[in-house]
């Protein structure tokens, strides 16, 4: 299934038109491609380095996926950047005991430039094969410093993709074979 990314009404982004993504779940996977529409000369991206866990990567081009079950209030933040450094942390409640989430390995990012801007495609190890509530993100910056905040759905205020309303896509549980 495809979800449209909505920029946050407080941000303006010249060098992004349209943010979209693919998710698909076969098994026990979260598969997420991430597709910019957009002028890639006139956004920061980060230089491809060594695939490796790194923090603050919501700082710069990065791309976000938070998950939690539908009764809870703890949930899983996983952030992919274009340089193919990630990072994955549990948390308690909202904004509440951050920890690194050492359990999840690497997942694997492709950056792939196209005619249109490019695609971020990455995967995860879903913990079961239950329900889950999904939200999706993104942060652009731009050459000249300015950065945009992109999510399904956007709280009212500032930017804050950890709200309860982002979570905003429901995977069902994966049916048996």
């Amino acid at each position: 299934m495809r979800q449209a990314l909505k920029l946050h009404p407080d941000s303006r982004c010249d060098a992004v038109s349209r943010i979209e993504v693919e998710v698909a779940r076969p098994g026990g996977r979260l598969l997420l491609r991430y597709c910019v529409t957009g002028t890639l000369s006139d956004l920061v991206m980060p230089p491809v380095t060594n695939a490796r866990r790194t923090d603050e990567l919501w700082r710069h081009t990065c791309f976000e996926a938070f998950l939690r079950a539908p009764s809870d209030e703890a949930y899983c933040e996983f952030n992919f950047s274009p340089s193919t450094q990630w990072a994955a942390s549990r948390l308690d409640a909202y904004r509440r005991g951050r920890r690194i989430a050492d359990e999840i390995a690497a997942s694997g990012i492709v950056v792939q430039p196209n005619e249109a801007g490019f695609e971020l495609r990455t995967s995860l190890e879903l913990p079961n094969d239950s329900a889950w509530h999904l939200g999706l993100a993104a942060v652009i910056e731009e050459t000249g410093g300015r950065i945009s905040y992109w999510a399904l759905k956007h709280p009212p205020g500032r930017p804050d993709f950890h709200h309860s309303d982002c979570f905003a896509l429901e995977l069902p549980a994966t049916l048996p074979p």
